[in-house]
């Protein structure tokens, strides 16, 4: 698979990448209410870019420069801009015998809007409507 593949709500089973920039990690407050560290790491193949989101223990395992293979992974997004994530039980980041030298900087496909599905929570409060016909 390569970057320019990579869709919304897409599973990656593996895909190897070459990491360009790692952003500062910062200290957030997750769902579980917890303090986490994240870290945005720009990876990519001769394809295009994309902004890998990773978490905590995830955020030590990557280097600029060198090859990456991402193992179970999926396509989020996040304000409209699509991310690549590990999956939290069983996503894995090994360094790739295979190196990649030319990444394909033009192709940030972080950079696209995508359109993001508003979430139902099942109209709680909401009275169903209905129109009557006679």
């Amino acid at each position: 698979m390569k970057v320019n593949e990579l869709a919304p709500k897409s599973a990656v089973e593996e895909i190897s990448v070459k990491v360009i920039k790692i952003s500062e990690p910062r200290n957030v407050f997750g769902k579980d209410g917890m303090s986490h560290k994240v870290s945005d790491v720009l990876v990519g193949d001769e394809s295009g870019t994309i902004i890998m989101t990773l978490w905590d223990n995830s955020v030590n395992k990557v280097k600029e420069g060198e090859t990456i293979k991402i193992q179970n992974a999926f396509v989020s997004t996040f304000k409209g801009s699509m991310r690549l994530s590990l999956n939290k039980n069983n996503g894995s980041i090994t360094v790739s015998e295979k190196e990649i030298e030319n990444v394909n900087t033009n192709n940030n496909m972080s950079d696209r809007v995508v359109e993001e599905e508003r979430r139902s929570y099942g109209g709680y409060g909401r009275k169903p409507s209905y129109k009557k016909r006679y």
